[in-house]
Parts: C-alpha cells; sequence; structure tokens
C-alpha cells in the first residue's frame, strides 16, 4: 500500500474476532481467496509467504485499498495498523527507499534521510520499476530491485498489521514480528511529530 503520506492520526486495535482468514471483515469472503484467483502480483505474494513457512493468506478486499483510510475502512481496523509502504530514492545512487510505516504517521523524511541520506520523491514510473507493483499495491516485500528498507517504530506497538499484497484490492495479517522477520529491515522513528512540526517552525522564525 504505497499510500500518500497524508492519513489523519488514529488510535485503537482490530476488533479481537479479526484473524487471518479475514472471517469477520465486512463484504469479505469467510474464507481466504484461492491463490489460482488472485492477480498475478498477490500471487507472487502468497508464494514468497509459503516459501518463508508463514502461513498468511492473502486476501481480496471488494473495494480499492488505495488509501490507508480506505484500507482500514475495508477491514474495520484503526488507521494506524495499516502498514503503508512508501518508496523514495536515494540521490547519490538512485536505489529505492522503503519506509513501511504505519498509516496513521506522515513520514519524517530528515529522519529516514539520517540512516539512508539525502532522499528525493519517487514518482509512479519509478515505484513501478523498482518495485514491481503499481502505487496503490505496493507491498513491502518482494520487490524488483531490492530496496533499503526502514520499519516505523510505532508499528511494533500494535499486535495486527496489515500490509499490501501487490495489488490495490489484496491484502495480508502480519504481526509486527513477522513483518521484521519478512523484510529484516532495522525499526527506527521516522515518524512526523509534532514536536518536529514546531521544531521546524522555529528554526525558520529563527533564520
Amino acid at each position: 500500500m504505497n499510500y500518500p503520506d497524508s492519513s489523519a492520526a488514529a488510535e485503537g486495535k482490530c476488533d479481537a474476532k479479526f484473524d487471518a482468514s479475514l472471517a469477520a471483515t465486512p463484504g469479505a469472503s469467510s474464507s481466504p481467496t484461492s491463490g489460482a484467483a488472485l492477480p498475478d502480483a498477490a500471487q507472487r505474494i502468497t508464494e514468497l509467504l509459503r516459501a518463508r513457512g508463514m502461513d498468511l493468506p492473502v486476501v481480496m478486499l471488494p473495494e480499492t485499498g488505495r488509501t490507508s483510510a480506505e484500507a482500514a475502512a475495508g477491514l474495520d481496523c484503526a488507521v494506524a495498523q495499516i502498514a503503508k509502504s512508501i518508496i523514495f530514492r536515494r540521490l547519490s545512487d538512485d536505489v529505492p527507499v522503503l519506509v513501511i510505516a504505519s498509516g496513521a504517521n506522515r513520514v519524517d523524511e530528515a529522519k529516514v534521510a539520517a540512516h539512508t541520506g539525502p532522499i528525493g520523491k519517487a514518482n509512479a514510473r519509478y515505484v513501478r520499476e523498482k518495485t514491481g507493483y503499481a502505487i496503490g499495491g505496493v507491498a513491502p516485500i518482494a520487490h524488483a530491485t531490492t530496496p533499503v528498507t526502514l520499519i516505523d517504530a510505532d508499528l511494533l506497538e500494535l499486535e495486527s498489521l496489515w500490509a499490501a499484497a501487490g495489488h490495490p484490492h489484496a491484502v495480508f495479517n502480519v504481526t509486527p514480528a513477522q513483518l521484521v522477520a519478512l523484510t529484516g529491515a532495522p525499526v527506527c522513528d521516522v515518524a512526523l511529530r509534532e514536536s518536529d512540526l514546531e521544531l521546524q517552525a522555529s528554526r525558520l522564525m529563527a533564520s
């Protein structure tokens, strides 16, 4: 879910009735969509998860999950539980930088750059070329070009997450620990906090 980085903050967790089968998800099938019925990109995610020994079914939402808010509404969970994949471009070598962030957070590019070096925005063509996915369906794994990856520390405070599975309608349920294991990425503070905005404003006023 390579969402626009502008979701409003939200709190709470999915109702305990939700599990990996999405048995209680409004509008979803009572069982995971079979692999044969999945789009090619989503099937690729299914195969990778199986290869990693993780029984995490990929399911199809009846409505698009292009934004964190749309996905959360379709899953009846908090926006914070959407693990959105945001792609940047590292300026020094054009390598993709993937930030897996909470849907409730805006990403602080300065914090990301402190770990990766200077970064720039990525356009749709770059995202498609480097990830193999279209914007709106970018998964946190199985990219065409291996990215430098960072995981939002706020995701580790939640019990259950939802991530895109290569298609705007495809998602899979994953725990924070499983996400870290799948990506091998470091966990760090990448969120733009109100205190960060206040600091930036004060610096501008002083300059």
